[in-house]
C-alpha cells in the first residue's frame, strides 16, 4: 500500500510540476487577455488615405449563413476604398445566387464581385484554392495583385460588426504587422457546445500561446483561418498561397510562411480574440464537433505515432492524474486515517485540479458560462484525446476527411 501511495504520489508531484510551469511559463495563454478592440477609428494612424483592402470570402454550400454575414461585409465602415470577392466553390446549395442576390438588395452589386471557382487542381485543399483565386480575381489572372495593400481573408460563416476592417487594418499600421489574426467568437448554444467549444479555444491557446505569437523574438507562429488581414506585400515576398497550397491546416502554415519568410523590415504577426467577430457555424451534435477535430488532429502530430502516444500520455499526466491523485488520497486516506502520504497524494491531486480549473476560467468567462465547467475540463480532455486516437484510427485505415462533400487523405 504504500509504495502504491508513493509511486502515484510522485506521478500526482509532477503533473502538479507541470501545472505550475504551464500557469507561469507558457506565455500567460490561459488569460486570454490579447484581445482586438474592435471600435472606429476617425483617422488613418499615420497615414494621409486609409489602405485599399480586398476581402476574398471562400465559399462552399454557405447558403445558410451567407444572408447575414456577406451583409456585414458589404456594409463595412471603413473610410478606405475595399471590394469584396466571393468564390463559390463549386457549390450545390445556390450559394452562387444568394451571393448575387445579396450583392443587389444591398446596393453593393458593384463592390461585390462574385466568382465561379475552377476545379480543385492536384496539390492543393480546397480553401487554399479558393483563396488563391479571390487573390487572382480582378488582377488579370495573376497570382500577385499588387493593385491593393491588404487582403482579408474571411470564412464565409464569420460575422463581422461594422468597425471589423477598420479596426483590422487600423491595427496593422499601428503595430507594423504584417498579418493580424482574429479568433471569432465560436458559437456555443447547450450541451456538448458548452463543453467542448471553449475547450477548444483554450487547448489552441496552450499549444499557440498568443503572447509568444505575437512576440517576433518567438518561434511560435500561428493564425485563426476565419479572420486573417495580410498585406499583400508580405504575401507575394513569402511566395504567395501556392507555398503552402496542400496544407490542411491551412491558416497556421500561412502564419509560418509569413512570420519565417518575412520581408525586409516585416514579418510581424499578432494573434487575438474579439467577442464581436462570431462565428456562425452551429454544431449539431457532437458529431459534428468530432469530425471536425477528427480532420487535423493526426496531421497536427505529422501523423507521426510517437508524437501520439506522447500526447495521450501526456493528457494523461496534466489533466487525468490530478483527478485520480484527489480522489485517490481521498479513497486512502478513509482507509488508513494516519497516513501522511495519504495527505499529501490528496494536497498534490487538489493543488493540480485547483491550477487546472483556475486557468479555464478566464475562457469559461468569454463565453458566459458557469465557472462550475472549469471542474469538468478533465472529462473534456479526456473526449479531444479520445479524438485525437480516432483521427489517427482514421489515418491508418487509409480512411479520408470529409469537408462539406470533399475528401481529403488525413
Amino acid at each position: 500500500m504504500e509504495t502504491l501511495l508513493a509511486f502515484a504520489l510522485s506521478v500526482t508531484g509532477i503533473s502538479l510540476l507541470v501545472w505550475i510551469w504551464l500557469v507561469l511559463g507558457r506565455g500567460y495563454y490561459w488569460k486570454m487577455d490579447q484581445t482586438l478592440r474592435v471600435q472606429s477609428s476617425p483617422d488613418p494612424p499615420g497615414e494621409d488615405v486609409w489602405p485599399s483592402v480586398k476581402i476574398v470570402v471562400p465559399a462552399r454550400n454557405e447558403a445558410e449563413t451567407l444572408p447575414t454575414t456577406l451583409p456585414s461585409l458589404l456594409n463595412q465602415d471603413y473610410p478606405g476604398p475595399f471590394t469584396v470577392v466571393l468564390v463559390d466553390d463549386q457549390s450545390t446549395d445556390g450559394t452562387w445566387e444568394l451571393a448575387i442576390g445579396l450583392g443587389k438588395e444591398h446596393g453593393d452589386s458593384q463592390r461585390l464581385r462574385v466568382h465561379a471557382g475552377e476545379q480543385l487542381p492536384p496539390g492543393w485543399t480546397g480553401k487554399l484554392w479558393a483563396l488563391e483565386q479571390g487573390v487572382r480575381a480582378e488582377s488579370g489572372g495573376q497570382s500577385q495583385d499588387r493593385a491593393v495593400d491588404f487582403f482579408l481573408f474571411t470564412d464565409a460563416d464569420i460575422s463581422h460588426p461594422p468597425e471589423s476592417l477598420r479596426s483590422l487594418v487600423s491595427k496593422a499600421l499601428l503595430d507594423e504587422l504584417d498579418l493580424v489574426s482574429v479568433m471569432a467568437h465560436l458559437h456555443v448554444r447547450i450541451g456538448w457546445d458548452r463543453l467542448l467549444i471553449p475547450a477548444f479555444v483554450y487547448f489552441f491557446a496552450k499549444l499557440y500561446p498568443f503572447r509568444w505569437v505575437n512576440d517576433p523574438d518567438k518561434r511560435t507562429a500561428a493564425a485563426a483561418g476565419g479572420c486573417v488581414l495580410l498585406r499583400s506585400d508580405a504575401l507575394f515576398h513569402a511566395g504567395g498561397i501556392e507555398q503552402i497550397s496542400g496544407e490542411i491546416i491551412d491558416d497556421c502554415a500561412l502564419a509560418v510562411l509569413i512570420k519565417k519568410s518575412p520581408r525586409p523590415g516585416g514579418g510581424r504577426i499578432w494573434l487575438g480574440l474579439a467577442h464581436n467577430i462570431r462565428s456562425l457555424r452551429v454544431n449539431r451534435s457532437v458529431k459534428d464537433i468530432w469530425n471536425m477535430v477528427t480532420r487535423t488532429a493526426y496531421t497536427q502530430l505529422r501523423q507521426s505515432p510517437a508524437m501520439l502516444i506522447a500526447t495521450i500520455l501526456g493528457m494523461a499526466l496534466v489533466y487525468l492524474v490530478p483527478v485520480g491523485g484527489a480522489f485517490g488520497g481521498l479513497a486512502a486516506g478513509i482507509i488508513d486515517q494516519n497516513s501522511a502520504l495519504a495527505l499529501w497524494l490528496l494536497v498534490a491531486g487538489l493543488c493540480s485540479w485547483m491550477l487546472m480549473a483556475g486557468s479555464y476560467l478566464p475562457t469559461l468567462k468569454r463565453y458566459s458560462l458557469s465557472p462550475i465547467l472549469a471542474f469538468a475540463l478533465p472529462v473534456t480532455a479526456g473526449l479531444y484525446t479520445l479524438m485525437t486516437i480516432d483521427s489517427a484510427r482514421r489515418s491508418w485505415q487509409g480512411r479520408s476527411a470529409n469537408w462539406k462533400g470533399r475528401t481529403y487523405s488525413l
